[in-house]
């Protein structure tokens, strides 16, 4: 709900949104992985020059986004922005990463809750029908990124999801 990221924002009451935990859209509730991903909106950005006229080139001159190998046995995190992308723009990404093969490389999918439950359902029905695979698993509402109250979930540490368990354990 915030418009202002200011100083004066500071001790300012939130908007409380009431959030039920993870939710495994689909797939086996445990899997496992190293992290690797991050805001969806600026991910949309490697791939299309919409925001930063430049962008898609110096993306593929310097390999900015991982080759669909190095997204073998990850698991791939997504979150949104304060802009909260339309439902049509992160049905693109998604596409984008399909088309890159990186759903058909991860063990599984954490998807972070959008900031002020913004688009929320169509996103979820993005995630299915673009991934258009139910063995893979996609595990939604995920307090990451933007949204509040949020956490942070390291790279490059292996982790294995518990759905069932409502838990996310990183190896040590």
């Amino acid at each position: 709900e915030r418009r202002s990221f200011g100083a004066d924002q500071v001790g300012k009451p939130r908007t409380a949104h009431p959030n039920p935990g993870f939710e495994l859209l689909q797939g086996s509730p445990v899997f496992s992985g190293e992290i690797l991903g991050g805001c969806a909106d600026s991910l949309y950005d490697l791939f299309h020059a919409e925001r930063y006229p430049d962008m898609v080139s110096l993306s593929q001159i310097y390999g900015l986004f991982p080759a669909a190998s190095d997204w073998e046995g990850r698991i791939l995190l997504l979150e949104t922005s304060e802009e909260k992308p339309s439902p049509e723009k992160y049905r693109r990404l998604l596409t984008d990463l399909k088309s890159r093969g990186v759903f058909d490389a991860v063990t599984g999918v954490l998807a972070g809750k959008p900031m002020d439950e913004a688009y929320a359902a169509e996103y979820r029905r993005c995630l299915i029908d673009v991934i258009d695979d139910p063995s893979l698993p996609i595990l939604w509402n995920i307090n990451i990124g933007h949204a509040t109250p949020r956490c942070i979930l390291p790279f490059g540490v292996r982790a294995t999801v518990d759905a069932a368990e409502q838990v996310i354990r990183f190896a040590t």
